[in-house]
């Protein structure tokens, strides 16, 4: 019987609906999650074990997995309320009626997730997550912009400070688990240091492995070491069985060559993929070339040194953005000419004397290894050609360092 948009239905039909329902979404959510774990099994096995916390974490697949679940459980409530007497029966038509409305719901969830599980497989939709994460982090762990005007005053502040202060006393702070250095809290340490007279050398940066009774940090100072400091300067350093990007600006980038060097291989042999990767790189690195790295010293009020860090530097993280693509990849025409590409639109978009010296020296370890590990002249000169529009690019920002030069051993003419 219809009551305007509703109808009225008999206790042992709202209960073959609802059961009906129910078991269909739990056939559908173990279809879902064995799928899904088709897809983290693949993923491991194409990009690499470390992209499985990317897939882990992905929201459409957490919404349609919970939607299944809580669609079978709404259903169970609904079942249960369902009561028959000899002389009362109720039978909640709305509910019943919304589980219907809710198993048409999860039939476009179920076609959404088919087409989200083709797509997010796909190399280039994993390569632009990554970068879309690695451009996250570097905005997020290098806020302030990069003002070259004010470039020497920066290389004075990165000196080491001249202190005159003699240090009698010196303590080694042992690491207390092995694992990876995950976050450091920099501004405790540097509270504990000022509040103590104390110098503070951190001896690692987040990301690194760290061995149980190493050093993580050594303290200086003019008085002896207070033991009651270390639980609290040990708290500052947080370890764990992996690593994590919230303070490791490298770890996306360590994922995206993960991905380059694995199609690099011969049992793939996929160098489109590896291009894909390295104009990522290029475009992080881009945005990197104009955001301010941590001061490696860090002073009180009275320019007293307190802590003293390891910094992340550009050098460093172009090297482990196309180091290892370059080792891999020597043998590939298309990898090396690309990676010279990219060093070129790096070169002329940075205005700073140190990038411009580390882009030279990555692009000369480029240019030696070609001329090793190319067979055909023909592709060496292209190579070669390569790296001249390169050498251009640098030496249109020359400055002091003087112009940039070929490696001893390669001929370009």
């Amino acid at each position: 019987r219809f009551y305007g948009f509703t109808y009225s239905i008999s206790p042992e039909g709202a209960r073959s609906i609802l059961a009906t329902i129910a078991g269909s979404m739990m056939t559908v959510a173990g279809v879902t999650s064995s799928i899904t774990i088709v897809v983290l099994n693949l993923a491991s096995s194409q990009f690499g074990p470390r992209l499985l916390r990317n897939f882990m974490e992905d929201r459409s697949t957490q919404f349609v997995l919970g939607t299944f679940v809580s669609s079978f459980i709404y259903c169970l409530f609904v079942l249960r309320s369902i009561e028959t007497f000899a002389t009362d029966t109720f039978v909640p038509n709305l509910s019943v009626i919304f589980a219907v409305l809710l198993a048409l719901f999860n039939v476009g969830v179920l076609i959404f997730f088919i087409h989200h599980v083709a797509t997010s497989i796909q190399a280039e939709k994993v390569v632009a997550e990554i970068s879309r994460e690695l451009e996250e982090n570097i905005r997020r762990i290098f806020p302030d912009e990069l003002n070259y005007e004010a470039q020497n005053e920066s290389r004075l502040k990165a000196q080491p400070p001249k202190d005159k202060r003699e240090h009698h006393y010196t303590h080694n702070l042992a690491a207390p688990c092995s694992g990876y250095l995950q976050a450091v809290d920099t501004d405790g340490l540097y509270q504990i240091a000022k509040k103590n007279d104390y110098v503070i050398h951190v001896q690692l940066r987040p990301g690194q492995f760290v061995v149980a009774g190493s050093t993580l940090a050594v303290v200086t100072g003019e008085d002896i070491f207070n033991v009651q400091l270390i639980d609290p300067i040990t708290d500052a350093f947080i370890i764990g069985t992996q690593r994590t990007p919230e303070q490791d600006a490298e770890y996306p980038i360590h994922q995206l060559v993960e991905v380059a060097v694995r199609a690099l291989s011969p049992g793939i042999n996929d160098p489109y993929t590896a291009i894909a990767c390295i104009d990522q790189l290029g475009s992080s690195l881009n945005i990197l070339a104009r955001r301010e790295f941590p001061a490696e010293y860090r002073f009180d009020d009275q320019d007293k040194l307190r802590l003293q860090i390891k910094p992340f530097t550009y050098r460093g993280m172009l090297s482990a953005s196309f180091d290892q693509i370059r080792q891999y990849g020597n043998t590939s025409v298309a990898v090396t000419i690309r990676l010279l590409e990219m060093l070129t639109i790096l070169a002329a978009q940075t205005g700073c004397a140190d990038q411009r010296l580390a882009i030279h020296r990555q692009a000369n370890m480029i240019l030696r290894g070609s001329e090793k590990a190319l067979p055909e002249e023909n592709d060496r000169e292209d190579v070669r050609q390569r790296y001249q529009l390169l050498l251009r690019a640098l030496n249109e920002f020359n400055d002091e360092n003087g112009s940039y030069e070929v490696p001893d051993g390669v001929s370009l003419s």
